[in-house]
């Protein structure tokens, strides 16, 4: 495996004012410019959502109902147009520049990257979201849709492929594209500075460099500890439905320490995982998962109404494609406070979601596509990932419209309402083998969550230590275990006041703010950089055949002057020889 991640002669590591490279020491913190405070904001965090919960959450929820319920306008406006830079990028001649040496072959074969692409991008949401989704969208639709229950199931997957299609993966698209260029073709640490370099130039060495590596550090933190609590209590709900653990009559959950356990347990694999490495523990399980969430997803197309699931994926296709313009600006302007609810709830909370989560996945995308054309890397990581999850989402969430329309019901609850955490066990329990199939989905949520968390906490660490490719193996650990520990605190809190969870992932929001005007400035870095450089190879080229031309020119005279002076002597003449030089 290629690890090359020599600095570019000139640049300055971050944490090295002298403009040498980060100490490879296995025990030494190679940043602490961006490591500590990292540490010490998040540890602040914790800690005052622990002693003061329901302050902090009523603090968070006022900075939310501003910065999402207000700028959903600049949300949506923002994410589509990374839609549309992405496609622009793979379609126009720059998408042929590698992502490395220019003959340099993928670092990991197609499936191995896909499969780790899409586990780190979405495959935890996509257990927790896929039947839960499609059918809180038909029980309460997008304001101004028709009562027809064919035209609420339309809006229904329409509206959830909106939310995990090309708009989710563009902006994972933008941020590893940006990385990836300047850690392969460039040379530079694998940190989100260095995308920025194009625009700021040597800015990026200093204080501006350290705070959008620390607020990348922290989104991401707080993303994956938050999907870590989610992911625990769907798994905990599913215990629940089994009878194998106690369902509290009052909060309608299993116990807190019970999720507190679970969380213990799916750090330590994590913690394994993310200590043996990317060509080890991260791929191994990412192919993995896939695997099994393939035959899940098999098994649930061919138990149910299989023929209405394939037909509703592709009409869906179209639905989506032919509404893409007016799903992608769709802002509800017309639709007074019930519109303005409505996208800050979903649309615009999605957006922010995946803008929290970006640098993570982003980066990781980044560290393992070297090898790969700008033109490649858009496509697999754009378009791949989202006819999949359409079909993830057709065949999971079909099935539970379709139960809701043709069949008996009972998924969504007599006051319109759904159980995120038991939709899939509901669904699952109409099928054969209801309880095996509900094992196999607890496992992969499981499993997701690890391939998130190791993955998380590599990029983390990378980011921590200077983009270092392969940060040393104490401080992965130390950040596997500060996810787990930081959803363990908060759950906790959240047992008695509510509000631990919900305050996680409220800031996860607010941090893709700012980081949402970060990622434009790397959209247009990146865009110069790749312009200017192609620039240098056409005129590269241009000069090449030039020279070729006049080189021809020249060897096509010198021969016509080899002809004319070696001519044959007429009769009674001496040869004719050319001069000497």
């Amino acid at each position: 495996m290629t690890t090359d991640t020599s600095v570019h002669e000139g640049a300055e590591p971050p944490g090295t004012p002298d403009g040498s490279p980060p100490p490879q020491s296995k025990k030494a913190i190679l940043a602490p410019r961006v490591f500590w405070p990292s540490a010490v904001l998040l540890g602040v965090f914790v800690g005052i959502a622990m002693i003061w919960p329901e302050q902090m959450d009523s603090v968070l929820g006022s900075l939310n109902d501003t910065i999402i319920g207000e700028l959903g306008w600049f949300y949506v406006l923002v994410v589509s147009g990374f839609v549309f830079w992405s496609i622009w990028m793979a379609a126009s001649p720059m998408g042929s520049i590698v992502l490395g040496d220019p003959e340099e072959d993928p670092e990991y074969s197609l499936p191995s990257w896909f499969a780790m692409l899409f586990a780190a991008g979405m495959g935890i949401g996509l257990m927790f979201w896929g039947v839960a989704e499609p059918l809180n969208h038909f029980a309460s639709p997008p304001p101004g849709t028709s009562e027809d229950a064919a035209a609420r199931a339309r809006e229904a997957m329409d509206t959830t492929f909106l939310h995990w299609g090309l708009h989710a993966w563009a902006i994972y698209v933008v941020v590893g594209l940006s990385v990836a260029y300047a850690v392969h073709r460039k040379k530079r640490p694998v940190s989100i500075r260095w995308a920025l370099e194009p625009i700021f130039g040597t800015k990026v060495k200093g204080v501006l460099g350290d705070v959008i590596d620390i607020l990348a550090i922290i989104g991401t933190l707080f993303g994956v500890a938050t999907s870590l609590g989610f992911g625990v209590s769907q798994v905990g709900a599913g215990l629940g439905h089994l009878g194998v653990a106690e369902v509290s009559e009052e909060t309608g959950s299993v116990s807190t320490s019970l999720l507190v356990i679970l969380i213990t347990g799916i750090t330590a694999v994590a913690v394994v995982s993310v200590a043996s490495g990317v060509d080890k523990g991260i791929r191994f399980l990412s192919n993995a998962n896939m695997v099994i969430a393939a035959l899940l997803l098999l098994v649930v197309l061919f138990l149910g109404p299989t023929s209405f699931l394939l037909g509703d994926f592709v009409q869906q296709i179209g639905s989506y494609l032919r509404n893409f313009f007016g799903l992608a600006f769709r802002t509800l302007a017309f639709e007074g406070s019930d519109g303005q609810s409505w996208l800050s709830g979903w649309t615009t909370f999605y957006w922010g979601w995946w803008i929290s989560w970006s640098p993570f996945v982003g980066v990781f995308i980044a560290r393992i596509s070297r090898g790969r054309t700008v033109r490649e890397f858009i496509t697999g990581v754009l378009l791949v990932p989202t006819l999949v999850g359409m079909l993830w989402f057709s065949v999971l969430g079909g099935s539970g419209i379709h139960r809701e329309i043709f069949g008996n019901g009972g998924i969504i609850a007599d006051d319109g309402t759904v159980s995120t955490d038991l939709a899939l066990f509901q669904l699952l329990d109409g099928l054969p083998a209801s309880a095996l199939l509900s094992w196999v989905a607890m496992l992969l949520v499981v499993v997701f969550f690890v391939t998130s968390s190791d993955s998380g906490s590599f990029v983390v660490d990378m980011l921590a230590s200077g983009g270092q490719a392969n940060p040393p193996v104490w401080s992965r650990v130390m950040w596997a275990i500060f996810e787990g520990t930081v959803a363990a605190a908060l759950i906790v809190v959240g047992g008695a006041a509510g509000t631990g969870l919900s305050a996680l992932q409220t800031m996860a929001i607010l941090v893709a703010a700012p980081f949402s005007v970060v990622m434009v400035f790397m959209a247009w870095g990146t865009a110069k950089a790749l312009m200017e450089e192609y620039g240098r190879v056409v005129h590269g080229r241009e000069r090449r055949f030039r020279r070729s031309i006049k080189q021809e020119v020249k060897e096509e005279m010198d021969d016509l002057v080899r002809v004319i002076t070696r001519r044959p002597p007429r009769d009674g003449q001496a040869p004719v020889t050319p001069p000497e030089k």
